[in-house]
C-alpha cells in the first residue's frame, strides 16, 4: 500500500490537546483537504469523534476509522480493526503521477504511531508555536529525508508554520 501520513506539529512535537488541535492555521487546513480530496482517510475513532459532526464524513474521501470495538458504526464511515486492515480496505490504487500517497493517515497520535511502518510519504506542516499539548508526533528515524520545504510562511492568523514533505 502506498500510504501517507498527514500532521501538523509544534516544534517540540505537540499535535493535540484535550482531543483537538491547540492552534487554527487556516493555510494548514487548506493543505490538508487539498492533500487528501480525493483520497481514503484513515483515522482513529477519537480523532473521528474530535471532527465536528458536520464535517463527518470528510467529504470526496472515504473515511476509514481504526477501532478496536468490533460494534462501533458511524454513517459514512467504515470500520477496520488495525491499520494493516485499514490500509486493505483503503486499496491499492497506485497513481501514476508518481510517489503522492493512495491513501492518508489523518491521526491521532497512537494511529500516527503504527501506521509510520507502512508510510512511504510524511507531509509535516510545522508551527512555530509553543503550546501544552498530550499527543505528539512520531519521532522520525534516520531513515526519513526532508524532500520538500516551502519554507517559512506567515499564515493569516499571525503564526509562522512551513509544510515539509518527507520521504523513505
Amino acid at each position: 500500500m502506498n500510504a501517507g501520513l498527514i500532521w501538523a506539529q509544534t516544534l517540540d512535537g505537540v499535535i493535540g490537546a484535550d482531543n483537538a488541535i491547540p492552534w487554527r492555521l487556516r493555510e494548514d487546513m487548506a493543505h490538508f483537504k487539498a492533500t487528501t480530496l480525493g483520497h481514503p482517510v484513515v483515522m482513529g475513532r477519537k480523532t473521528w469523534d474530535s471532527l465536528p459532526p458536520r464535517f463527518r464524513p470528510l467529504f470526496g474521501r472515504r473515511n476509514i476509522v481504526v477501532t478496536r470495538d468490533p460494534q462501533w458504526v458511524a454513517e459514512g464511515a467504515e470500520r477496520a480493526g488495525s491499520i494493516a486492515q485499514a490500509l486493505e480496505l483503503a486499496g491499492d490504487p497506485l497513481e501514476p503521477a508518481g510517489p503522492a500517497a493512495a491513501a492518508w493517515v489523518i491521526g491521532g497520535g497512537e494511529i500516527y504511531r503504527a501506521a509510520l511502518g507502512y508510510a512511504t510519504t510524511l507531509s509535516v506542516t510545522e508551527v512555530d508555536s509553543t503550546v501544552k499539548g498530550d499527543i505528539y508526533a512520531p519521532t522520525l528515524g534516520p531513515t526519513w529525508k526532508v524532500a520538500e520545504d516551502q519554507g517559512w510562511q506567515s499564515s493569516a492568523s499571525g503564526l509562522r508554520y512551513r509544510i515539509r514533505k518527507y520521504t523513505r
